[in-house]
């Protein structure tokens, strides 16, 4: 495992025990965990995690591709606590420098007439909004969304979820990129094609770049530049605050306007602290060039990964583009029958316990998603790479 400069304090919190039987009686059963036995995490630095023994972890997942640029970055936790110190919180109905400071800066990484932003707290709060938009300026209710997306758990944006597990029965929504439906990339010229069709029909296109944006796959600070479109409307969140409540919508000022028709109110939208962790987050994004790390690193990764789809019967695609990459899991590659979920998870346990997080996605459950805080280095990658040969080789033994 690669050295890490910081050494945590020794956890004492309560009990793992006990806070598993809190976890089963008090929260929710709704919320789900990882893997066979659950990780207690406490404190967490850059690409590491650690949990309550201690015990250091390769995060892999980044709080499911929300860390974008590294657990508690030094310079995101100076921004916040300066910004803590001063002031916490205002609302939109006052002026703050930091919130205006931070939408010029945001704004000026979008392209074409993007330029007017409303910032909330989540990406299912921006994808609420970016429908409402929609419809407001269209006056169109028909929305599209593609087979087996996910862009949220509000009711609204639950109906954009094609897939049963997530689905209930709201309105269909629109939306554009695949991260939990397992890192499914688009042919050549389909979004373009997609487009000119939403608008010869009347539409707009929306643009989910919720896990897609700030770098993450490294050629394009944003995913749809690379497929030569510009949407009408762009939400964003998860990597935008590295972690911190915060997420937006960007749009026209021509679709902007349509809001101001209607009541509309965010109580925590763009407050203080989040447009400060903003803020930092972009300026860490440009000084240590995390995009571009995101292209070298992440070309690098798919380059030893495609290796183990060779060497491996098991391994039927790797894919991916910068650090957000899928590895699909099979049967076999003749027929690409997915692999039965006991194996997936004996897989997904067994590289826990070596040191390497993974997150899982796809239909069937049988994509190991790699999109991890986009500061990780190439001896991560050749960690990685040797936890998975040694995992799968023991796997394989057992077929």
């Amino acid at each position: 495992m690669p050295a890490c400069e910081y050494e945590p304090p020794p956890y004492k919190g309560p009990d793992y025990n006990h806070i598993r039987q809190v976890r089963g009686s008090l929260l929710n059963p709704a919320l789900l965990t990882n893997f066979s036995s659950p990780l207690l995490i406490y404190d967490g630095y850059m690409q590491w995690l650690f949990d309550h023994t201690g015990k250091r972890y390769l995060d892999l997942f980044g709080g499911i591709v929300t860390i974008s640029i590294g657990h508690c970055h030094p310079k995101v936790v100076a921004a916040a606590t300066e910004q803590i110190n001063r002031l916490w919180h205002t609302t939109n109905i006052y002026l703050h420098p930091k919130v205006h400071e931070y939408a010029e800066r945001l704004t000026q990484t979008l392209p074409g007439d993007l330029k007017v932003v409303y910032f909330v707290n989540s990406g299912s709060d921006a994808n609420d909004l970016a429908m409402m938009m929609a419809r407001l300026y269209t006056k169109n209710f028909d929305l599209v969304s593609l087979r087996n997306s996910y862009h949220g758990a509000s009711p609204y944006t639950s109906g954009l979820t094609a897939s049963n597990t997530w689905k209930y029965n709201f309105a269909n929504g629109f939306g554009i990129h695949h991260g939990v439906g397992g890192t499914v990339q688009f042919p050549l010229g389909y979004l373009k094609k997609a487009f000119e069709l939403v608008r010869s029909n009347g539409g707009v296109c929306i643009s989910d770049e919720v896990q897609t944006g700030f770098g993450r796959t490294g050629e394009h600070f944003w995913g749809f530049e690379g497929h030569d479109v510009i949407p009408d409307i762009v939400t964003m969140a998860k990597g935008i605050g590295n972690g911190f409540p915060l997420a937006a919508v960007v749009t026209t000022p021509d679709i902007a306007k349509t809001m101001t028709g209607a009541l509309h109110f965010n109580t925590f939208g763009g407050n203080p602290i989040s447009s400060a962790v903003g803020l930092s987050v972009l300026e860490v994004i440009e000084e240590e060039k995390i995009q571009q790390n995101s292209l070298e690193v992440g070309t690098y990764f798919l380059q030893k990964l495609a290796k183990l789809r060779e060497d491996y019967t098991i391994v039927g695609d790797v894919r991916g583009k910068g650090l957000m990459i899928g590895i699909e899991m099979v049967q076999d590659k003749t027929n690409q029958t997915p692999l039965n979920p006991q194996t997936m998870m004996d897989i997904w346990d067994a590289c826990r316990d070596l040191g390497v997080i993974l997150g899982r996605g796809g239909l069937y459950g049988t994509v190991f998603r790699i999109k991890p805080p986009m500061c990780i280095t190439h001896a991560d990658v050749d960690f990685t790479i040797a936890v998975l040969q040694h995992v799968l080789d023991e796997t394989t033994k057992t077929l």
